[in-house]
């Protein structure tokens, strides 16, 4: 399912327009960026959660050229799976 798959289902379900379905997935996605740019959490029960990590600074290497590089520190976003939708997806 991408953006568009979400944004038609909502509209349908809830009869709503592809307009207002549209404002309201990019205002859930906009609340989850800003959450996640600040530093913050998002759990959603039995779904799972979204954090960020930071990676240190690391000496790596190009596999293409083999040249030796230095990695600066850096934030990412990461999803853990909620242990209910874990045994959904599992068949239990």
């Amino acid at each position: 399912m991408n953006r568009s798959d979400l944004i038609s289902k909502l509209a349908e379900k809830h009869n709503l327009t592809e307009k207002n379905a549209t404002d309201i997935v990019d205002l859930v996605f906009d609340g989850f960026m800003d959450t996640l740019k600040n530093g913050g959490r998002i759990e959603i029960r039995g779904f799972g959660s979204f954090i960020v990590r930071e990676y240190g600074a690391y000496i790596g290497r190009n596999p293409k050229t083999g040249k030796i590089v230095d990695v600066k520190p850096k934030k990412a976003p990461f999803f853990k799976v909620g242990r209910e939708l874990k045994k959904m997806v599992d068949g239990k």
